[in-house]
């Protein structure tokens, strides 16, 4: 298989993680590259038409994304506990994998806001809406940091990569003080062989 990635990407750090946890991780080539909203990369676009990454090119040479999809697809490939649980706790799972999803959504666009926009047309009402729904997501996230305990899930992998993201691009947001369980967690669990190996790098 082959992993299109970014190293800065915290969607794609989820996937990592997850091949990572699950053994998959000799069997995945990375292919490294980059996307930004307004540039082309022509090797991205061709395997998906949103230009987005990660997308992973199974060994049927069939292309997957999003994050999601891909998450989905690697836990059906392994022998170990599945990430995505069955019965009642799935939902529960995906419900928060899903709101750690829309914080990694809405950091990404304050990124490029900040970071890609010229200066002179960025708007700061928009940058500040998307900041507050990383505010809201956090808030939420510290209410519900019990469920981010016991064996491995996708929940818990998607929660450390959107808060280590912060960490990456929003050293400003001081999200420990106020959310004292998920600054608990995360020192927990950034500390596992999976995370450290895919700690974001870039400009």
């Amino acid at each position: 298989m082959q992993l299109i990635y970014a190293a800065a990407s915290p969607f794609a750090r989820k996937v990592r993680v997850l091949a990572h946890e699950a053994g998959l991780l000799e069997r995945i080539e990375l292919l490294d590259t980059a996307v930004l909203p307004t540039t082309l990369n022509e090797q991205v676009n061709a395997r998906n038409p949103l230009g987005k990454i990660p997308v992973l090119l199974t060994d049927d040479g069939e292309a997957l994304y999003d994050s999601r999809v891909i998450c989905e697809y690697l836990d059906t490939l392994h022998q170990g506990r599945k990430v995505l649980p069955e019965g009642a706790a799935r939902w529960q799972v995906l419900r928060l994998a899903a709101l750690a999803d829309g914080l990694m959504d809405s950091a990404l666009l304050a990124r490029y806001e900040r970071g890609v926009r010229p200066a002179e047309l960025q708007w700061s009402a928009w940058l500040d809406g998307q900041l507050g729904k990383v505010q809201r997501a956090l808030a939420e996230l510290e209410r519900q940091v019990g469920q981010l305990q016991g064996p491995l899930d996708l929940a818990q992998i998607g929660v450390a990569c959107a808060l280590g993201y912060l960490d990456f691009r929003f050293a400003d947001i001081d999200w420990r003080v106020s959310h004292p369980g998920l600054a608990a967690f995360q020192q927990a669990f950034a500390q596992r062989d999976s995370m450290q190996a895919s700690a974001p790098v870039g400009g």
